[in-house]
């Protein structure tokens, strides 16, 4: 069930209603929550259903492992029953075909064809989502950052919560689980809140959609394109993402927030970063924070002078999470590079005089540059192949390309920069403005009532969202 779709506001009633006036205890409460989000969830494909509850109820009974031994060998063999289990299923669904056609071409580029086949299997969606917040929770025991729970509804109605079950954002059970155990009440405040969040979700979800059409342009077309359209293509494709994925966090807090559970906000306008560095904890912060947290902690961090390594390995590995192919591993290897150098900058001289400029065309210059390594980085996370994604770029530094430039392409080039810029303001209003929207909400109302009927108009239903494919 999509957000963008009457089937899901039919399901969402209904759910409301039973939750707010029949479902009033909390644990019938969180047992109408499963049943709910099995319903959801099975929408998509309900023969993994038991996917999902089985890296549940693994999970479940290795925290309780975990926390009810005192001896250190013992904890951590427990904790890799629970990280071989749910790595092992992402590699299984996710990675296998993946490393299996890697073998076949890396045999064949040493003179040794062979056909080793691959696997027939679906990826289940969200599955590299819930895979990480599980996990996450066995890790918090282990480290003692959070106690086991006896009761399995409340933690299965955590990681299977049905706003962010399919797209994040990625949850601890600490941010989450006391709330699902005892469920606060709804306060006004967030029952606003919650519909400025998923009206203002919805619309930038249909400013994703309009900008996909100049991206595909580029990205599957098979002529070259002026200098002109493939900046328009690039920037169209960092707009789509941005819109469709923040927009789908912003629906599915907006969603909690009705229900009285609060989730932290995903995205904090990204493209406003003023280096790599800035631009990671602005970007997909629950999972940019689980990465840091859970892999670049335990790989030793900044100690011991490898801080370098654990960035590169951490944003490599990053990439891998987001797509099976070498795109995504380029990709992570690309953000590794970027955000080690900009580490290593620091540490100099010449990165602290730069640091002690105040001048506002400086932080210009700032934004600017890091908004173009960001772009080319897109370039390589959407593209086909490798090859397609080196052409891409190598047109895109060529300005007097021969190639002419279809009429209105710089209007068109215009309108998506100004869609850009609108998203931002958007999530600047979200992120900043929270007490000013709900003391002040009746001025809001009309606002609201523009971008739903936008929305309703132009938007079109059931256009999925790009990160289901993660």
């Amino acid at each position: 069930m999509l957000f963008n779709t009457s089937l899901f506001f039919g399901f969402f009633c209904l759910f409301f209603i039973l939750h707010s006036f029949v479902f009033t205890r909390p644990h019938t409460r969180a047992l109408f929550m499963v049943a709910a989000s099995l319903i959801f969830y099975a929408g998509w494909d309900y023969r993994f259903v038991p996917l999902l509850v089985f890296s549940g109820v693994v999970d479940f009974f290795v925290a309780q492992q975990i926390e009810g031994h005192t001896e250190q060998r013992r904890r951590k063999q427990w904790l890799f029953v629970s990280l071989f289990v749910n790595l092992g299923i992402l590699g299984i669904f996710k990675y296998s075909n993946f490393m299996i056609d890697s073998v076949q071409e890396t045999l064949s580029f040493f003179g040794v064809p062979v056909s080793l086949g691959t696997l027939e299997v679906v990826l289940p969606v969200g599955i590299s989502f819930y895979t990480f917040q599980s996990m996450s929770y066995t890790i918090d025991v282990y480290r003692r950052e959070t106690k086991a729970r006896h009761n399995f509804v409340p933690f299965f109605a955590t990681l299977s919560f049905f706003p962010q079950l399919v797209a994040g954002p990625i949850l601890r059970a600490k941010q989450i689980l006391p709330q699902i155990e005892r469920f606060p009440d709804v306060t006004p405040e967030n029952v606003k809140f919650g519909f400025v969040l998923i009206t203002m979700g919805l619309f930038k979800k249909t400013i994703a959609d309009l900008l996909s059409s100049p991206a595909q342009t580029l990205f599957n077309s098979d002529a070259p394109l002026s200098w002109i359209e493939t900046v328009t293509g690039v920037l169209a494709f960092a707009g789509q993402i941005y819109g469709d994925f923040s927009g789908y966090s912003d629906i599915a807090i907006g969603i909690a927030l009705l229900l009285g559970i609060q989730i932290p906000l995903n995205f904090n306008t990204p493209y406003f970063a003023l280096s790599p560095v800035d631009f990671w904890k602005r970007w997909h912060i629950s999972l940019s924070s689980w990465l840091r947290d859970y892999l670049y902690i335990s790989l030793g961090g900044n100690r011991n002078g490898r801080q370098i390594r654990n960035v590169f390995i951490t944003m490599l590995l990053g990439g891998l999470w987001h797509g099976a192919a070498w795109t995504f591993v380029i990709w992570g290897a690309y953000h590794g590079v970027i955000i080690s150098a900009t580490h290593m900058l620091r540490g100099t001289a010449l990165g602290q005089w730069l640091a002690g400029i105040k001048l506002r065309a400086f932080r210009w210059l700032q934004w600017l540059f890091t908004f173009y390594l960001v772009c080319i980085g897109w370039v390589f996370f959407r593209a086909e192949s490798v090859q397609d994604a080196l052409t891409i770029i190598a047109a895109l530094h060529s300005p007097g390309s021969a190639v002419e430039a279809q009429p209105f392409a710089g209007g068109l080039l215009a309108m998506v920069a100004v869609a850009i810029l609108l998203i931002h303001c958007i999530d600047y209003g979200i992120v900043h403005g929270r007490e000013l929207i709900t003391r002040r909400y009746a001025r809001f109302v009309p606002l609201l009532i523009l971008g739903l009927t936008f929305t309703i108009l132009i938007g079109e239903p059931g256009y999925e969202f790009i990160y289901f494919q993660f």
